[in-house]
């Protein structure tokens, strides 16, 4: 048999022939033979196309991702928990060097300084941003992030405050994402539903929380956009003996407004993809997790301190990784709390490089293009604004036509004017949520407001 080399296959024609060979087989179907069942083999070729080249696979695909209409080549509005914000162009370049890359597993500590100070720098920093004492090296994103608070929550009651209630503002997906995480057969999930001003209602919540309860999980900015009271809440849930998750989607809010440690929270969730990362078609993206000291030992994840060696220098360590792989496996925190290093890499360089200035800076921009927008968009005829409340760069409009077919129209003319509540709550079909940051201008703001008018009178007109 003549010897040929595959470039994605790592064993050549000669070395399959070899190894048959040396266990006593004349063919890879006679080895298949022998160890698969005959009811399991398929009999037949895989219906595959033909083989082709690597150029032409290239091209197929390079049509295939033109017909995409990405957040970059129009003027976007979307938000929903995946943001869009300036990345400084260094950033790539460094995380792309193969250092990074290729970084070494941090287990063993005399080979992974350089990853173990990068994960302990990424966990100093989101402690600041969100006012807490202790964070972990991250977790799998945001929506897992919120599931791994509850169950710890449950685990700091000792399984038994068996109940846990979560705001109806919460991200539609990230309460899925609970229940779907096995969550629903530990904790009792319920659902607490917004109050009339799209905001958490502190006297039904009041009235729900009993000593069944062991966490209260909410998030601000909600998914509506809009700020909750987390002061008033953590006066409400540790009255009743449990604890305050909160959940952040986009961390530049912790900038400008009161973090979530300063107002009461004992653990603080979020999604981190808002600093330094790009939307990216819905990842990879990386999950926040920060707590109070008192309950870091029942913290998800692994946990980089700093401390000295036999000479006095210093050096980084995992001070706590309870996972999975390790030996007492019925002990460990959680069996899925992936650390998504590179990205986490990432968001610290994009925080490191920016600053609090910076960060506040991109806060206050963002926060200043929502409210000129929200004003402009509650100014059309038929269009207006459901709550009256505070928001960050995200607020809700109610529309006089389907906000679906408004979003669809606008594509076409080069918006994407935000994302239409119908997607999560079918009845909601005259709703959009819209999103402002630093990148959108002057000129796309007022492009977007001028084709909601133009585009909601014709719909109706035909309506």
């Amino acid at each position: 048999m003549a010897e040929r080399f595959y470039k994605y296959i790592p064993a050549t024609a000669g070395e399959i022939e070899h190894m048959l060979g040396v266990v006593g087989y004349a063919s890879i179907d006679a080895l298949l033979a022998e160890i698969v069942p005959a009811p399991q083999l398929l009999g037949r070729p895989l219906a595959l196309p033909a083989p082709v080249s690597e150029g032409e696979v290239l091209e197929a695909g390079a049509q295939l991702a033109a017909q995409n209409q990405h957040a970059g080549t129009l003027a976007c509005f979307l938000g929903a928990g995946a943001y869009r914000h300036q990345i400084p162009a260094a950033i790539h370049h460094m995380v792309s060097r193969g250092e990074f890359l290729t970084a070494y597993t941090p287990y063993q500590p005399e080979v992974s300084q350089g990853t173990l100070q990068g994960i302990f720098e990424f966990q100093t920093m989101v402690c600041e941003l969100f006012g807490m004492e202790v964070a972990n090296a991250s977790v799998y994103d945001g929506a897992s992030a919120l599931a791994e608070a509850i169950f710890m929550a449950h685990r700091v009651a000792r399984g038994k405050r068996p109940k846990a209630i979560i705001a109806g503002a919460v991200h539609p997906e990230y309460q899925e994402v609970c229940c779907t995480y096995g969550l629903a057969e530990i904790v009792q999930l319920r659902a607490q539903p917004p109050g009339a001003d799209g905001r958490i209602d502190l006297a039904a919540l009041e009235a729900s929380l009993d000593k069944q309860v062991c966490c209260v999980a909410v998030q601000s900015p909600n998914f509506l956009g809009l700020i909750e009271d987390l002061p008033a809440l953590a006066e409400l849930v540790h009255a009743a003996g449990a604890l305050l998750v909160v959940v952040v989607t986009d961390p530049h809010a912790c900038a400008l407004f009161e973090s979530p440690g300063a107002c009461g929270a004992d653990i603080v969730v979020g999604e981190g993809q808002a600093l330094g990362l790009p939307v990216s078609m819905g990842g990879p993206y990386v999950g926040l997790f920060a707590t109070r000291t008192k309950l870091v030992r029942t913290m998800p994840g692994r946990l980089v301190g700093r401390t000295h060696d036999v000479h006095g220098q210093p050096g980084f360590v995992l001070t706590l990784s309870t996972r999975e792989q390790h030996i007492r496996r019925e002990k460990a925190t959680s069996n899925i709390c992936t650390n998504q290093g590179l990205c986490a890499l990432q968001t610290a360089m994009y925080m490191s490089m920016l600053g609090p200035d910076g960060i506040k800076d991109v806060a206050e921009r963002s926060h200043a293009h929502a409210l000129y927008l929200s004003r402009a968009i509650a100014a059309l005829p038929g269009f207006e604004l459901p709550f009256g409340g505070h928001f960050f760069h995200e607020f809700l409009v109610r529309t006089p036509v389907p906000a679906a077919g408004l979003v669809e129209h606008l594509v076409a003319h080069g918006v994407f004017a935000g994302v239409p509540m119908s997607r999560y709550f079918p009845d909601r079909s005259h709703e959009l949520l819209v999103c402002a940051t630093e990148l959108n201008t002057r000129a796309q703001m007022d492009e977007l407001v001028r084709l909601l008018g133009v585009h909601a009178a014709y719909e109706g007109g035909a309506a």
